[in-house]
Parts: structure tokens; sequence; C-alpha cells
């Protein structure tokens, strides 16, 4: 019988994601372990992998589909023998309610370069207010999948097949608004039966048209383009938008001399060499915060409501610009680990996080962060807290600046690191220490080899 496929959850956290890309078509063979599709999370774009043998029937959710549950039927497989038409048409066999996914590639009004009304969030609050499951609406089967007088395959979702049998009406003559001419709900809820809409030209896709200037009025008169959030910038917006709501920052700034941290970088990057490794400047930040963690425990906390959590580890989330949006690949137990191993794990992170590679367990956790701005001539920032985390430290870039040492005016080569710390879980006099041990391990850098 026809095997539904469902939408995975891919992280412990996942509830919904967006079917970026679909890497099969009805009537592909598939094996188990074969890449079907791209799925993205609220973090990474990962591939979703077959767990069956057989042939795509059919296609439920398109790609581009966004807010897609866990647990949707996003497609159906068909066992070897199987007809495919009747695969296609078979109700799955999911025992959770599913709502009807949004879609990024719905067609656009011609004028406004607004996105149609098909397949929006209404669609889907009125199938998840009359339980349906891909199809089944209260144990019943949903109309099979209607043909033109073509003998072609008429794509409609579910609830517009469900609605245009109750009404008698012919979906052959209506013209669908969704993705690739899909027929949604708002296609057929105001027909009646023998009546159809005129053809007009189909629009293309959203996705696949350049954004339409437009101008918005009120005190902002300028033109602009609107681009919808992916879901990893929807998730950076909730999670910062809490954090500032919600944590008591309390920001600790020192200056910092780097003379003898970039001596010693050169110094390790000529013995190594040979072994195909260069130092950052970065890694032996990473280092350092990792080790002044140790030296102040009191700062590698967090707070979780009636109890403060004290970590015996040290891992350190590095913030990392992906094409999606920031992510903070982790170097985990970091204050055990080599210089080397630190920055061979660090190439590999960001690679990743550049291509939308990295894995749940490779992004998620973490005990404090580092933001580093300093490549783009950033001198001082404040970075906010990445909850549930109690500490983010900021660094810029190294400069020459006017200097004491030793007593006498120099110039050096400095740089400003400011610390944000939770004040709920963190005292200012922990904050102040944790920055003095940060600061002093940079100017002596040996206790980073060591």
């Amino acid at each position: 019988m026809p095997t539904p496929i469902k939408m995975p959850a891919l992280s412990p956290t996942m509830e919904e994601g967006t079917l970026a890309k679909w890497l099969v078509k009805p009537g592909d063979k598939v094996e188990a372990g074969d890449i079907m599709a791209e799925i993205e999370t609220d973090k990474a774009t990962m591939e979703f992998e077959a767990v069956d043998e057989g042939t795509i029937a059919s296609i439920a959710v398109d790609e581009g589909s966004e807010g897609v549950k866990v647990g949707t039927v996003i497609a159906m497989l068909a066992e070897e023998g199987e007809d495919l038409d009747e695969a296609a048409a078979a109700a799955p066999e999911g025992d959770g309610e599913v709502a009807e996914p949004t879609s990024a590639d719905a067609g656009s009004d011609k004028e406004s370069g607004v996105p149609a009304k098909a397949g929006t969030a209404n669609e889907a609050a009125q199938q998840k207010a009359t339980p349906a499951s891909a199809g089944v609406t209260n144990g019943a089967k949903a109309p099979a999948a209607p043909k033109d007088d073509s003998g072609e395959r008429i794509i409609a979702s579910p609830l517009a097949r469900r609605i245009a049998e109750q009404k008698g009406i012919d979906l052959a003559s209506v013209t669908g608004s969704g993705p690739r001419g899909r027929i949604v709900k708002a296609d057929v809820e105001g027909l009646e039966a023998g009546a159809a809409p005129a053809k007009a030209e189909a629009s293309a896709p959203a996705a696949s048209a350049p954004p339409k200037p437009a101008t918005l009025g009120g005190e902002l008169d300028a033109p602009y383009e609107a681009t919808k959030l992916n879901n990893v910038r929807k998730v950076i917006a909730r999670r910062l938008t809490e954090a500032k709501q919600t944590i008591p920052h309390i920001y600790l700034t020192v200056d910092v001399r780097l003379d003898a941290l970039l001596d010693l970088r050169k110094q390790l990057n000529a013995s190594l060499e040979a072994d195909g490794v260069k130092l950052s400047v970065n890694d032996l930040l990473i280092k350092a915060l990792a080790r002044a963690l140790q030296r102040v425990p009191a700062c590698n906390v967090s707070f979780q409501g009636d109890e403060l959590y004290q970590y015996s580890r040290e891992d350190i989330s590095v913030a990392v610009a992906a094409p999606s949006g920031l992510i903070t690949p982790i170097i985990r137990d970091a204050g055990k680990k080599g210089l080397a191993q630190i920055s061979t794990e660090m190439k590999e992170l960001a690679t990743k996080a550049k291509d939308n590679k990295l894995q749940p367990q490779e992004y998620q956790g973490g005990t404090a962060s580092l933001s580093n701005l300093g490549m783009f001539g950033t001198k001082q920032f404040d970075a906010v807290i990445n909850p549930p985390q109690a500490m983010i430290l900021a660094v810029g870039a190294g400069e020459q600046r006017p200097h004491v040492i030793d007593g006498a005016l120099g110039v050096a080569t400095v740089m400003s690191a400011t610390g944000s710390f939770d004040h709920r879980a963190i005292d200012g006099a922990d904050g102040a220490r944790f920055m003095e041990a940060f600061q002093q391990l940079c100017e002596n850098p040996m206790g980073l080899v060591v």
C-alpha cells in the first residue's frame, strides 16, 4: 500500500520548517538513503533522506512552502507494482492534524507585488479547525485528484477539492492561484456550481521574479523592496527580542594590548606551517575566553528561573555570518583543547555554516558566546546575550593607539572587548573579574598554550 512521507523533525526543537527544495519528482524511483529534499529548519538547511524504497507517486507540499508542521504528509510513495495515480489519490494514514502550509512561491498581484492570498494562514486555520490529515476528514477520504479533458491531473489542495465536491464545482474550469497553478481554498470558496472565473494569464511565481519596488506611505515615503523572512531570520528576531525584553544586560569594557598575543601567533604559525595549520587571532580569543571562564567559573552559568546552572565545561559559541543569517557553531570543551585543534574545528564549522550544512549538535547549546567584528574595522560594540546563556563577549578591531607602556607613553596594538552579562545570574564584580582575567590572558598569552 502507498506510504505517506511526512515532514521530519530534524532537530529536537523543530516544530515546523520550510520545504526549501525537492530533489525528486513524481515518477522517480528512490531507495533508502537517497536524498529527496532540502528542508530549512530554524537554524540551517538540511538534507532529508528516504527511509523506504519505492516510486514517488505525488508531491503534496510544493518546494518553497513555509510553516510546514512536523508530521504533515509532504509526498506519497508507491511500492513496486502499485498504480501511481491510485497511490497519489490515496488518503494518508496520518494520526495528527495538519495545516495547509503557506508557500513562499504563491502568485503575486501584478499591480502591487503583494503575495496573493492563496494558501495563506486563513486556509491553514480552517483546515486545522476542521480535523484533517492531508485529505482525511472525520475518517473519510478526500476526493481523488481530478483530471481535465486532456487527462492531465488537476493540481488542487485537499481542502479545495473537498469544497469543490461539496459545491459541485468542476475544477477543470477553475484557475489556480497557488504555486505552479495549484488550486487552493481561496479559488473555490466564493464560487457556485457551474460558475467559473475568467481565465487569467498565469503570473510567474514570486520566487522566480525580481521583487517589485513599491512606495511606503506615511513618514517613510521611500521606494523599497520586500523580502520574505526565512526561518533563521525569524528565530533571530524572536530570540533577540526576547533577550532584550527579559534579560537585564550589564556591559563591561576593557582595552587589551594585543602585541604579545600577535607575536605568539606569529611564532606558533611558523612552527605549525608543516602541519598545514594557520591560527587566526579569533582562535586565540576563543581559547582566552574559555580559559577566563575556567578562572572565573561564576560567569560560566545560566539563569533558569528558580535555579542557577553552573557548567563544568567551556563550550564556546562563535558567531558566524551565514547566507541565511547569524548562526553560532560551538567549540566544545574549548578550555581543554589545544590551539591547533580549535583552529581546525573552527574552520570546518565555519565552512559548514556558510554552506548551511551544520548539524543540530554543532550549533545547539554552548555556555558562552564570542562575537568578533574586528575584521570589519568595528572598534567597539555591545552584543546581545543569546539565551539561555548568561554572557557574550564582543571584540572589536586591534588598532594602533597611544598607550602607557611601563610608565611611559607609547604606541600599542589595542583591542576593545565588551562583555554583556545577564545580571540575574552574574554580579557586576564577577563580570569585572572575568574581563580582567580575559585581559591578562591576552596580554600574557603563554597561559593559552599550557
